[in-house]
């Protein structure tokens, strides 16, 4: 059977079928570029705090486990450096964090991403934990503040 006899014809020679397989993929085609485009929007990262504008968030730690190993910067993790991971910000960025609880603030830079836990948005080294009181929680609310380049 030859490819033109495969294709069943109306009595008024039009093609069964065609039209409908067109709407069919076509309407496909539209809900699929949707829902990528829904489903984008719900993974989006909190937007990152800016110079001038500070961010209140959840903070958490990472201590021993990672000591030594490589940050996504390829710096090595030091349990003694004022280091962070974020998401979004440049590497290098300094960053303010203040522990809401207590008042006490850690200067940090960014030397790592994540945290990929939900509800947080920024891993601190176990000094700058120290320095924020919050090693015994684990978790703290704080506030993220980025310093302009010359105040760092």
């Amino acid at each position: 059977m030859s490819p033109s006899q495969a294709i069943r014809r109306r009595p008024d020679g039009r093609c069964f079928g065609v039209v409908r397989s067109l709407a069919v993929l076509i309407a496909g085609f539209a809900c699929f570029g949707v829902a990528s485009e829904a489903g984008a929007a719900t993974v989006r990262a909190p937007a990152p705090p800016m110079a001038g504008r500070p961010v209140v968030c959840m903070a958490s730690w990472y201590g021993g486990q990672h000591a030594g190993r490589s940050t996504a910067s390829g710096e090595i993790h030091s349990l003694v450096q004022r280091t962070a991971a974020h998401r979004t910000l440049p590497f290098g960025t300094m960053v303010r964090v203040t522990n809401l609880r207590n008042g006490r603030t850690s200067v940090v830079r960014i030397n790592d991403r994540g945290p990929y836990v939900g509800g947080r948005s920024i891993d601190l080294s176990e000094r700058a934990a120290r320095d924020l009181g919050m090693t015994g929680e684990g978790l703290a609310r704080v506030k993220l503040e980025v310093l302009p380049r010359g105040r760092r």
